[in-house]
């Protein structure tokens, strides 16, 4: 689905020639220095377009499902939202929190992200004193503490939660948004209702996508919203961070121009690799993944994304995906294990072209 790049050369470097369409670095405002226009708005498309409701949210039908049956009942409890990063934890339990206390909402919400300190002294201070705050809500209503990443919150933090989360049941509700639920402390587990959330498919993306391009007035290819999705993997934060940064850079969305700015290997080098893999071409295979390292990507990125294509690469097997698959997670492995170098990824085509 991707037209193959023009050039084998150096993805960041920009091809645009200096016309009066296309200006020189000096447009120092915009994040690319070739850019021809500048964005009409500095507030980011994540945050534009963010769901205010819980009709608005993507994906994950069960977990949302809960949620607003919850907003229904005016009853909610606390809450453990798991699942990978951009798939609607924290928007979906601020429009929980919406819904809920409607008017109060800046008052009764208390949310903590990533970027806040976290450690004890935080869930002594600031969540608790939130948590004495007298604070008029609609009736049968609670105050809700959002702790986003809370994953990375260490242990003693966590048993300080726990004791806080018990003396304030009665006022406050806690929801916790993180990756992986097992690096919560049982006890906290215990006295939370556990949402999981997955990765968003290709379609929903794509529905979004096309709802912003329309919104926006985006100059987009069809190849280049595929572009988009492939780059994001089931993330719409990616998905849209990378729509607006390829429109920044490029004004049009097409799928040389996706890859030049989210700067990942491209699929249709890949996928050469894994076709003269498949026809038992050594040399032909080595030399596409040797492109690859050439232009600078770390092996780690070039096995995702080989990883990524065969997948959906029509011209193998499964019995032939099953062992492409087992070799690039072998050769994975060796890689995030320190074993960066360009004699892996050699060793790994020559293992595919060993298999039948």
């Amino acid at each position: 689905p991707f037209s193959p790049p023009r050039s084998p050369s150096p993805t960041l470097a920009c091809p645009v020639s200096r016309t009066p369409d296309h200006p020189s670095p000096s447009s120092h405002l915009s994040p690319f220095p070739c850019a021809p226009v500048l964005m009409s708005s500095s507030l980011p498309w994540v945050e534009k377009y963010r769901p205010s409701t819980i009709g608005d949210l993507v994906g994950n039908e069960d977990a949302v499902s809960r949620l607003a049956i919850m907003a229904t009942d005016g009853n909610t409890q606390n809450l453990i939202l798991a699942g990978p990063p951009g798939t609607g934890k924290t928007s979906s339990i601020l429009c929980l929190a919406r819904q809920l206390l409607g008017p109060s909402y800046r008052e009764g919400v208390l949310e903590l992200n990533a970027s806040d300190d976290r450690g004890i002294n935080v869930v002594r201070g600031a969540i608790k004193s939130f948590a004495q705050k007298k604070v008029s809500l609609p009736p049968g209503r609670h105050k809700i503490v959002i702790l986003d990443e809370a994953d990375n919150m260490t242990a003693g933090a966590q048993q300080t939660l726990r004791r806080t989360m018990e003396r304030y049941s009665s006022t406050t509700r806690f929801a916790l948004a993180c990756n992986a639920s097992s690096k919560i402390i049982e006890a906290i587990q215990s006295r939370c209702a556990v949402l999981r959330f997955t990765r968003l498919s290709d379609a929903q993306i794509l529905a979004r996508l096309e709802e912003v391009v329309k919104a926006e007035g985006v100059d987009a290819t069809d190849a280049g919203l595929e572009a988009i999705i492939f780059t994001a993997d089931g993330d719409m934060r990616q998905a849209l961070n990378n729509l607006q940064a390829t429109v920044a850079g490029f004004q049009r969305v097409t799928a040389e121009n996706v890859f030049k700015v989210c700067d990942q290997p491209h699929p249709v080098h890949a996928r050469t690799v894994l076709l003269a893999a498949q026809q038992g071409d050594l040399a032909a295979s080595h030399k596409a993944i040797k492109v690859l390292w050439d232009e600078g990507y770390a092996p780690v990125d070039i096995l995702s994304t080989l990883f990524r294509v065969t997948k959906g690469l029509p011209e193998l097997s499964d019995e032939q995906k099953l062992a492409f698959i087992r070799e690039i997670g072998i050769t994975h492995m060796r890689c995030v294990n320190g074993l960066t170098t360009l004699v892996q990824l050699s060793g790994l085509v020559a293992k595919l072209t060993e298999v039948k």
